[in-house]
């Protein structure tokens, strides 16, 4: 039988496999090679950063060969309110958006509608000629043209030199409106964002640095122009509908608006609320955000969607897969291969050693250089709320952790979770 350890420690036996011929095997080889026992250690860990009040609340789902051997939550939805979290609550998973938007790249190119090495500019012509902001030494800049045309493979990878406008030229960005990664209160659309991002001196010139920006928001205009259709519809046609994924949003139904995880903050050594809306500070919008009262106008591709932890790790166990799901398929083998590989070759991510970028997911490329409990190969990101997510193709691993804590601090939640699972491990 395959055991699934669900919240309050409950252990539902279903799908009762040739019960007689395996009774000499043990829990741990039937629960796809992980031992409960030791993946229980989760919820001590878990539930201390509760009762520390680090945290309020969270959901962890862990699965492996496609089957769901841990999905808990802790802590509260909303801690004021008295509200308990529950596993279908709905995250805002900011940057976790931007694997889906590029899964929909991905699907354009196998519809011969694109090709992830053209320019930019074919698609959105403001991007045929570009600038960068070069710092002079002296405090200032000089404006000066980039040195090539900026590709859709430089966006898929954030080698393309556009920040969150927060460069030498930042001074202008915040004149222009166009700061950080936040779009849920914008009343225009992504496309009109974007043509004026490209009037803009960018950080870097293409292909030169790994700069960390609106590069997905912009992939997320290029759909809507190739397709003909607004993101949300885009994704929602080509990814989501066929894959159920039907509590993943950019904005929040109103029926499902009581669903919604509150946003904390850690800026001492506990959390508190924050403000609702919020606002801009650092570079991050600091809030409960629109997400259920915005506009509805700014479908952002790199940071916009709300989503569960069931639903993204539905999204990530078709990426697993090779690009399909229960007979849906989504993207072919290759699409997947080529996603999943470092293509930044030396260039450094954040000084993080060990790691590269693919076409929309980090990679680890080193596991000693890497220096924590993984995987050669395995590959992920996370959001500004301080989820996280990866998969790891040799172990048959998909790792979903949801919570809303911005800004996180020095909190080690998350390393803690990955040795906890890794250690689980016992085939």
């Amino acid at each position: 039988m395959i055991n699934i350890i669900f919240n309050n420690g409950t252990k539902f036996f279903s799908i009762f496999l040739f019960t007689i011929a395996f009774t000499n095997i043990s829990e741990a080889q039937i629960n796809q090679g992980m031992s409960l026992e030791r993946l229980s250690r989760i919820d001590s860990v878990m539930q201390t950063y509760i009762d520390q009040e680090k945290l309020a609340g969270n959901v962890v789902y862990v699965a492996r060969n496609g089957t769901p051997v841990y999905y808990k939550s802790f802590g509260m939805r909303d801690v004021e309110a008295e509200v308990s979290m529950n596993r279908n609550a709905m995250f805002r998973i900011a940057s976790q958006t931007k694997a889906i938007t590029s899964v929909g790249i991905m699907i354009l190119q196998e519809q011969g509608k694109l090709l992830i090495n053209d320019a930019v500019g074919k698609y959105l012509p403001e991007y045929m000629e570009t600038t960068v902001a070069e710092e002079d030494g002296n405090g200032g800049y000089n404006v000066v043209p980039a040195n090539r045309k900026i590709t859709l493979r430089d966006l898929l990878t954030h080698t393309a030199g556009i920040d969150y406008g927060l460069g030498p030229a930042k001074a202008e960005w915040e004149e222009a409106g166009i700061q950080g990664w936040y779009f849920a209160d914008r009343d225009e659309p992504i496309r009109e964002t974007v043509r004026r991002i490209a009037a803009l001196p960018q950080n870097s010139q293409p292909g030169e640095n790994f700069v960390y920006g609106y590069n997905t928001d912009i992939l997320g205009a290029v759909i809507e122009v190739v397709s003909g259709q607004p993101l949300d519809q885009f994704l929602s046609e080509n990814i989501l509908n066929p894959l159920h994924m039907h509590d993943t949003y950019f904005y929040v139904p109103e029926d499902k608006a009581d669903r919604v995880a509150t946003v904390y903050s850690k800026k001492g050594d506990k959390i508190t609320r924050a403000a609702d809306p919020g606002q801009l500070e650092n570079g991050s919008h600091i809030g409960q955000g629109q997400y259920t009262s915005g506009p509805r106008k700014s479908f952002a591709g790199g940071a916009g969607l709300v989503s569960t932890a069931r639903d993204y790790g539905t999204f990530l166990q078709m990426v697993l897969n090779g690009g399909e799901l229960n007979g849906t398929r989504i993207l072919g083998r290759k699409s997947i291969e080529l996603m999943t590989q470092n293509h930044i070759g030396d260039i450094s991510l954040f000084g993080i050693g060990g790691v590269g970028f693919g076409l929309g997911f980090q990679v680890v490329t080193d596991l000693g250089e890497f220096g924590q409990m993984g995987t050669l190969g395995e590959y992920g990101w996370g959001g500004a709320y301080h989820s996280t997510y990866w998969i790891d193709p040799k172990e048959k691993l998909v790792v979903v952790y949801l919570t809303q804590l911005i800004p996180a601090n020095d909190i080690d939640d998350t390393g803690k979770l990955r040795a906890l699972i890794y250690q689980a491990i016992v085939d």
